[in-house]
């Protein structure tokens, strides 16, 4: 790096402290709200005497909704680290909350639907959140023009970190 250059780059990493603070801030949040969202679906767990299973079973439960998905599909559309997934069906499926069937089409594959007992833990989740929704905007001063900026600001966030790893960047 000549004399000249190396100027500009400090120049550069200075301006970008503002960015880094609200980085790392950020994922710090993003960190904290997931945590933050399994506490309120314990909550609501407790309120309701559902102690047979976890916020994150539960939460696994209204992410597989009205579909047959893999385990796989699963992964990629939660928040679940792939053991996690796998243990926490296999609960699941013992506790009575979830079928499962091998695929007709690819014998690997295992489809995975709610029960009825399952189906109402998920219902049980649509109605917190409906709830919230009722709230969202009055108590937690949350309305659609924040929603929508936020969501486009995780949306570029995820695929910024979908391409680091895709591209090794």
């Amino acid at each position: 790096m000549t004399a000249l250059a190396r100027p500009q780059a400090a120049a550069a990493l200075d301006g970008a402290q503002p960015l880094r603070k609200l980085y790392l801030e950020s994922l710090a949040l993003i960190e904290r709200l997931h945590r933050q969202l399994l506490d309120v679906i314990k909550d609501e767990l407790d309120r309701r005497d559902e102690r047979e299973i976890n916020s994150v079973q539960a939460l696994l439960l209204f992410n597989v909704g009205d579909q047959e998905l893999t385990a796989g599909e699963l992964r990629t559309r939660g928040h679940y680290l792939g053991s996690n997934v796998s243990y926490n069906l296999k609960k699941l499926v013992e506790s009575g909350y979830i079928h499962h069937e091998r695929s007709a089409v690819d014998r690997r594959s295992v489809l995975v639907r709610l029960t009825r007992k399952g189906e109402a833990v998920r219902d049980m989740l649509r109605e917190l959140f409906e709830r919230h929704l009722g709230s969202l905007e009055a108590v937690g001063n949350v309305g659609l023009s924040e929603l929508e900026i936020l969501n486009v600001s995780l949306k570029r966030m995820e695929r910024f970190w979908i391409d680091q790893v895709r591209f090794q960047l």
